[in-house]
């Protein structure tokens, strides 16, 4: 259980050759586990720990693949201060992950695949349920809604009603909107923009990924590498909308950005 008095800062470890923005830099075991604990020493609330990237255009990887990935770097931070997310979709993985000590699963499908439900019912793990459209390898292919933040604020609703009736108590759901899965830039403003519609309409603590995306890119003209102002801009207004959880490459620069937007607050 964590406090959300405050916002909390979820740090990312990628440990794949071809997420969009660090593929590759951690995929080595040694490194992925001195990059968590460098984003612990930064101030990281929770750990996101993902074994296959889900960025526009990805290939799937293996099952095993998959677990060959996380599980060495989810054993050897078994003595983090910290909770561990584990970001994956597949039912076996999840049960995998939660037995060697995870704390979460963050799902972009919403624990909507067979078995996924099952996998975290029996256990007291957080869950956080996504919004995509589409695939990841053809998700960006020409996106449409006919009412963006309806849509994406109607599905998670059905997914965390779906997740309450099979026994997941409401005090362990995260949602997240899901920035960049099959959204245009004007998708991804007009959630933003609205979000804390979408907070209302949830009643669950509202998770955020815009750290180093490709709205960003259209936005300043910058590489992937070369975002961190505009992601910091986009942690402040996911703040001002309502959001518990940022997520983020970056995070003593996003806790820079908390710290400066409580202090704002509780003036």
């Amino acid at each position: 259980m964590l406090p959300l008095e405050r916002p909390l800062v979820m740090g990312i470890v990628n440990i794949t050759p071809d997420s969009f923005s660090d593929g590759g830099k951690f995929l080595d075991r040694a490194a992925a586990l001195a990059h968590a604990r460098r984003l612990i020493e930064e101030g990281a609330d929770v750990l996101d720990l993902g074994g296959e990237s889900t960025r526009p255009g990805a290939r799937p990887v293996s099952e095993e693949e998959e677990l060959d990935r996380i599980i060495p770097v989810l054993e050897a931070l078994a003595d983090a201060p910290l909770p561990i997310s584990i970001d994956t979709r597949r039912p076996a993985v999840m049960r995998e992950a939660l037995a060697h000590g995870a704390s979460m699963i963050n799902d972009i499908e919403a624990l909507s695949a067979p078995g996924a439900l099952e996998a975290v019912v029996p256990t007291d793990c957080a869950v956080c349920l996504m919004h995509k459209r589409g695939e990841p390898a053809t998700m960006q292919h020409d996106p449409r809604y006919g009412e963006v933040v309806s849509e994406v604020a109607d599905y998670l609703a059905g997914r965390i009603a779906a997740a309450r009736a099979a026994g997941i108590g409401a005090d362990r759901i995260v949602a997240d909107p899901g920035f960049g899965f099959g959204k245009t830039l004007v998708h991804n403003l007009a959630l933003l923009k609205r979000l804390p519609e979408v907070v209302a309409r949830l009643g669950v603590p509202l998770l955020v990924g815009w750290s180093r995306k490709s709205s960003l890119g259209e936005l300043t003209g910058r590489s992937a590498g070369d975002r961190l102002a505009g992601s910091l801009a986009a942690a402040l207004l996911a703040l001002l909308g309502g959001a518990k959880i940022l997520r983020v490459h970056n995070v003593k620069e996003t806790r820079d950005v908390v710290l400066v937007w409580e202090a704002w607050r509780n003036a």
